[in-house]
């Protein structure tokens, strides 16, 4: 035998125990007429109980629903780039010829603002993006697919979580940086490869490279306004910072030790 849905079970459940206070209301009072009018004011009043519900307490319930699922992508950003994200931006400047000009705008201080970041996006989004793999760079390719290997399985999770189904641009960032791992780990020796292959090679790096500009822009601001101790370690761990030096002196300015 099917079994009846809890949903069907508790309407009705409802309807009856609105008949028996009904019928409870009429032995009292032996008034049918008086039963009906208030069965019909509460029926003329329903639309405006369901108008309240859908416009008000269901968009109330969606945007607080919304701001949690967007805390929780945060988090999975904030982590992405705590764990992987801000070395692999090192690795790839690179192969950035544009480096200076990029350490000059996007070399993040603690004084930055509003204004600034916004200055910041546009010069990512308005500078073209390619990295380039010549003779000098080559090199530094095993050690950037030693990277990815190693942190394959991370990215494997991440790609898993469901919370990144609200954020289609960070999920193509992270199926770029897969790819770009695969294409590394799947050639036997990275020397001496044809030279369309090193451009292929260049076009991976710059896909990854360019979605990472922007996730990696809102993932410091989000830091700056949310978790200030961790926007300190940030800035002193820039990969766009000329003098990053992760040691604080006794003065309060960063220096080595």
């Amino acid at each position: 035998m099917k079994k009846i849905p809890w949903e069907v079970r508790l309407g009705v459940g409802l309807m009856l125990g609105a008949v028996v206070f009904h019928y409870i209301h009429y032995l009292i009072f032996r008034d049918w007429h008086h039963v009906f009018i208030y069965l019909l004011g509460d029926i003329a009043f329903l639309p405006v109980e369901v108008l309240f519900v859908i416009l008000i307490i269901e968009r109330l319930l969606a945007r607080r629903e919304k701001k949690m699922v967007m805390e929780k992508l945060n988090m999975v950003i904030d982590t992405f780039f705590a764990q992987i994200g801000t070395r692999l931006l090192r690795l790839l400047t690179i192969f950035d010829p544009d480096l200076p000009a990029r350490q000059e705008h996007l070399n993040i201080q603690n004084s930055w603002g509003k204004s600034d970041y916004r200055e910041a996006f546009h010069y990512v989004e308005s500078l073209p993006v390619n990295l380039l793999l010549d003779k000098n760079n080559r090199t530094r390719l095993p050690e950037l697919r030693q990277f990815l290997v190693k942190e394959r399985d991370f990215l494997v999770r991440l790609l898993e979580n469901p919370i990144l189904l609200e954020q289609e641009t960070f999920t193509e960032l992270l199926w770029a940086v897969f790819h770009l791992g695969d294409e590394l780990s799947w050639r036997i020796s990275l020397e001496n490869l044809p030279e369309p292959d090193y451009e292929h090679l260049a076009g991976d790096l710059t896909r990854a490279y360019r979605l990472m500009l922007r996730e990696w822009l809102s993932f410091m601001q989000n830091l700056q306004s949310s978790y200030p101790f961790l926007f300190s370690l940030a800035v002193r761990t820039n990969p766009y910072s000329q003098n990053n030096q992760v040691v604080i002196s006794d003065s309060g300015k960063i220096g080595s030790k």
